[in-house]
């Protein structure tokens, strides 16, 4: 889907905030034992999903084509793999071990390059793990989810019907309309530069108004040329609108249902995850999803934390579990904005099931 791209300078502050989370968090777990880790990132900088009718470019005029990794996207998890190497560094052992951790993507081109530039960075080859010393690089299998296999990682599910049911109630809400109106004439002016009609743009939930400004934003940091009407407050406005889109698509009007059919399947599994890990610890020290900037925003409706703003490029939720001394066990939450903890007994997560 659409959303900001993590360009150098925001990347390098993303990152700068992520220590200072995780200096705070390793107080915070003072004296307890770390048990399992559970993440949960999005892919790297990205070519734009598709073009508009009226787009100087076409999907020719993109390296690879539309939705692919970018090199900028490959750095971009490169480096969140060596964070991670740096946070874990006395959790995992210094080599990669095939039982220690478990790596799963969705059945996307740059979800899977993703994980493979993360693991380059997490694992790079040392010792006896130098098959070639060429090339500090070193295989490690991916796990493809496919769709129609297990949802959890691609949100929103648009085949339940409950939920498709649950959409049409959002844009016709007094909740929505009351945030859409403002921007009327503004999207009768997109709908012109940009040969869409105006109802197509209004209906958020068919990404066209997303995809709208993630591609201008994708040529504009790609250094493409940006047509004139595509000023920096037109594309800020609409990022705005982008943002009510992942709002009307897992909250605003009856979030908790949404939650509960959406993000919630992954709480979900993700509590089962932790459960399992702490009543049947293993040698399986890790697991990890790459996945989407939708998989994110649903999870974070779903755990009520969205903090109305898109998750960026390569941003990464983390979950810990931890064992206490006294053998207490608590489920920790990470990500780029919201630190906390959730205990096993979440009043909010109790109402999703």
């Amino acid at each position: 889907m659409g959303g900001t791209c993590l360009a150098s300078s925001s990347r390098d502050f993303n990152f700068s905030l992520l220590s200072l989370i995780f200096a705070f968090l390793l107080q915070l777990a003072s004296g307890r034992e770390l048990s399992f880790v559970l993440l949960l990132y999005r892919h790297g900088d990205r070519s734009p999903i598709e073009n508009y009718p009226k787009d100087l470019y076409n999907e020719k005029s993109w390296p690879q084509g539309f939705g692919q990794l970018t090199q900028l996207g490959m750095r971009q998890q490169y480096e969140l793999g060596q964070y991670i190497r740096k946070r874990y560094s006395n959790f995992l052992s210094p080599d990669y071990r095939q039982d220690e951790i478990l790596i799963k993507s969705t059945e996307l081109d740059r979800t899977i390059m993703s994980a493979q530039a993360n693991l380059a960075g997490l694992f790079p080859p040392a010792d006896a793990q130098i098959w070639n010393s060429k090339i500090l690089w070193q295989p490690i299998p991916v796990h493809v989810v496919p769709k129609a296999y297990s949802p959890k990682l691609r949100f929103p599910i648009f085949n339940c019907a409950r939920y498709r049911e649950l959409l049409r109630e959002t844009m016709a809400s007094s909740e929505f309309q009351s945030k859409i109106q403002p921007y009327e004439e503004f999207l009768k002016a997109i709908a012109h530069y940009s040969g869409y009609d105006l109802e197509t743009l209004k209906n958020l939930d068919n990404f066209k108004l997303w995809n709208l400004q993630d591609t201008l934003f994708c040529e504009s940091v790609h250094n493409y040329t940006i047509p004139e009407w595509a000023t920096k407050d037109v594309q800020a406005t609409l990022a705005e609108l982008t943002m009510l889109s992942l709002s009307s698509l897992f909250g605003i009007y009856k979030k908790e249902e949404k939650a509960q059919l959406q993000g919630g399947l992954l709480v979900k599994s993700i509590l089962e995850t932790l459960s399992k890990a702490a009543k049947y610890p293993g040698k399986r020290k890790m697991l990890i999803y790459s996945a989407h900037d939708t998989t994110l925003g649903a999870l974070q409706m779903a755990l009520n934390i969205y903090n109305e703003r898109l998750p960026p490029y390569a941003s990464c939720q983390i979950f810990e579990l931890h064992k206490e001394d006294n053998g207490q066990v608590f489920y920790c939450v990470v990500n780029n904005q919201h630190p906390f903890v959730i205990k096993c007994q979440c009043p909010f997560i109790d109402t999703l099931y």
